[in-house]
């Protein structure tokens, strides 16, 4: 006997990249994923809430999740005020009946943005049902050399917020312990990127069981706490060859996904 807890498994949008948003709802729906998590970037589409929303009806794939235009190259997108971005991603994912934001924390030439991030975060919560879930970033590293890009920090743990996204390439190229970190971030861990790495200085984003990463227990601690968040599977296809291998790719880490997420009955709760 096995009991399967509430959260559902998502595919980011950002795991069929070079291929488009779109591609990534048909590939859910074939696939049997629960839903999506719609990265906003360059893509018009992923930035067009009616055309989501179409292609949510379309291929009966839920939005479960938006995350925000955060990243280097969507410095422009959705604006150049990271507020305004956050507001726009939470009207988006109110509009879309997505629970979640997931957004990263500033970079650090984000000055004023950084100053008052904490405080903002918490303010922007309090206006919505939708989680902010802030997600743990990593050292920079070149060589031998290590640059903080991230401010106040890219261990969120160490600042007060009121939901987390952990994602464990991430703890993979901080070289952190993913397992240590859920233990921190406790009732307040609300939003799982799921991939591997084997503790590059590159963010890897590998399926799940290539590297070096504790996936598979992560997900069995998660079960046994009933967690109810969402498991999001952010992985790497670039080098797939062909749309077959992609989907291969995409069909085991669900699989692996699923197989982690189901623990023994009777197991009690730490």
């Amino acid at each position: 006997m096995v009991r399967i807890p509430d959260a559902k498994v998502a595919l980011s949008t950002a795991s069929v990249y070079p291929e488009s948003t779109a591609t990534a709802f048909e590939i859910a729906a074939r696939l049997g994923y629960d839903g999506v998590e719609v990265m906003v970037w360059t893509d018009p589409v992923s930035q067009d809430i009616e055309a989501l929303r179409r292609l949510s009806d379309y291929h009966q794939v839920p939005v479960l999740a938006v995350h925000a235009p955060c990243l280097l190259i969507t410095q422009r997108v959705w604006s150049t005020d990271p507020w305004v971005k956050l507001q726009r991603a939470r009207a988006a994912a109110e509009k879309l009946g997505a629970s979640t934001v997931v957004v990263h924390p500033p970079f650090r030439w984000q000055r004023g943005y950084a100053r008052d991030f904490v405080r903002g975060i918490w303010r922007m919560a309090e206006e919505t049902d939708v989680r902010f879930a802030v997600e743990n970033m990593y050292p920079w590293r070149y060589r031998d050399r290590e640059m903080l890009a991230y401010a106040p920090d890219w261990d969120v743990t160490k600042d007060d917020y009121r939901h987390f996204t952990v994602d464990l390439s991430h703890t993979s190229t901080a070289r952190t312990d993913a397992l240590a970190m859920i233990d921190r971030m406790g009732d307040r861990l609300a939003h799982i990127h799921l991939a591997d790495g084997n503790g590059s200085a590159k963010d890897e984003h590998l399926v799940p069981g290539r590297g070096k990463q504790p996936c598979a227990e992560v997900l069995e601690r998660l079960a046994t706490r009933g967690f109810d968040g969402h498991v999001v599977i952010e992985v790497n296809t670039r080098r797939a060859m062909s749309t077959a291998e992609r989907e291969a790719d995409l069909a085991e880490a669900l699989a692996f996904t699923r197989l982690h997420l189901a623990s023994p009955t009777g197991v009690p709760r730490p």
